[in-house]
């Protein structure tokens, strides 16, 4: 499957996802879009693990947690090996090792490599722990034949393999995997690409072992100035991680602690204090009353300090007894934080805005089906993204 001429990643994404779901190649859990998409053939291409020289000489391998993969973590259960896999969103560490009881038949095995066997049967590993990864097994949405790759977009396996890299968990000739479908493999512009994105050396698909032979250096560290002090507060071990390399003599300066950014902030800060000092002089013809929310329909791209043009999604259907302390408490259980909020309760409905598209359409993905106080949300782009071409969903239009 060719990908589209002079597309994003996330026309890539979605792309495939659309395809999968199209041909009848998507398997449970379904729909994939917003995931590591499950496909049929997934346990046959994993099995092509077992020729490969470097699983075979592996000791310990890492695997992520979605269903495509569950078959390379029991073929790693069942050839004796550590099996290492992330913590969901890396919350409570980085990695749990599964271990089976003793003794462990072959269905034990095939029920300790299921995301519930993970939960039941694992123990967490520390920082100081040791842990050594002779194979990395990730899962992506779209990858190259030049070992170019692209995941769902929110960046744990290139951060998870930035922080084995900080905790000295891998090296650099540690060789890393990826397992997806055929049609999943298809030309990517090397310039998508960031200095912080994981790339793979070897692509199995039901059909073919593909060794990538990629010379991009893979991320050397964690990339202090592209984690912000939100993702920090999200995952406790990247505070402990941080500690260590500020005490090593490494810069780890937070993306929002750039001193141009902070003096942007800090003049904000001014500006706000001035404008709450004297509201009627500086308000403009028809904005809202100073201490009520402002709420604008069809929101204009604004721009973010040190951010892209915003995407804004649209939350309709909101029930008139709805707080929004209620959706905010829900955005957060969601991961769908937005950057800015625009509340608009008499209406029923709300923006959100988010400092790009992916995390706009993984908050939309993230909120569908969701109900509030008895009501099923209306959720998607903002017209005015929709109406510019920025990937609007099809399904939401």
């Amino acid at each position: 499957m060719a990908a589209p001429a002079a597309c994003s990643k996330w026309d890539i994404r979605e792309k495939v996802w659309e395809h999968l779901e199209a041909s009848g190649l998507a398997e449970f859990p379904r729909p994939v879009r917003g995931r590591i998409p499950n496909f049929k053939g997934s346990s046959h291409a994993t099995t092509r693990l077992l020729g490969l020289q470097e699983f075979r000489a592996a000791r310990a391998v890492k695997s992520n947690p979605d269903a495509p993969q569950r078959n390379a973590r029991f073929l790693t259960l069942q050839a004796r090996k550590t099996l290492l896999v992330p913590t969901p969103r890396l919350r409570t560490g980085l990695f749990n090792r599964i271990v089976p009881p003793p003794g462990a038949s072959k269905e034990m095995l095939r029920r300790c490599a299921t995301s519930q066997g993970v939960k039941d049967y694992s123990v967490p590993v520390g920082l100081d722990g040791k842990a050594q990864v002779d194979l990395v097994v990730v899962g992506s949405v779209a990858v190259s034949e030049k070992g170019w790759r692209i995941g769902k977009g929110e960046g744990y396996a290139d951060m998870e393999y930035a922080m084995m890299v900080s905790m000295g968990a891998v090296q650099e000739d540690t060789p890393v995997v990826t397992i997806v479908h055929d049609c999943q493999v298809l030309d990517i512009a090397e310039e998508l690409l960031g200095d912080h994105d994981l790339t793979v050396d070897y692509i199995l698909t039901p059909t073919r072992t593909i060794q990538t032979n990629c010379k991009r250096p893979k991320p050397q560290g964690i990339m202090w100035h592209k984690v912000s002090s939100e993702m920090l507060g999200k995952i406790p071990i990247l505070k402990t991680l941080r500690c260590r390399e500020k005490l090593a003599g490494k810069d780890v300066t937070l993306q929002d602690e750039h001193p141009a950014l902070a003096s942007t902030k800090r003049a904000a800060g001014s500006k706000q204090k001035v404008m709450a000092a004297n509201p009627q002089a500086r308000a403009a013809p028809g904005s809202a009353p100073v201490g009520q929310p402002h709420v604008e329909s069809d929101p204009a791209n604004p721009k973010l300090e040190g951010s892209d043009t915003i995407t804004t999604v649209f939350v309709g259907n909101l029930p008139g007894s709805l707080r929004v302390s209620e959706l905010k408490s829900a955005l957060r259980e969601l991961q769908a934080v937005p950057v800015g909020l625009k509340w608009q309760g008499a209406q029923h409905r709300a923006f959100l805005d988010y400092r790009d598209q992916g995390a706009a359409h993984r908050a939309v993905s993230s909120l569908q089906g969701l109900s509030l106080g008895g009501s099923a949300l209306r959720v998607e782009l903002a017209k005015s993204q929709r109406s510019k071409g920025q990937g609007g969903i099809n399904s939401h239009k």
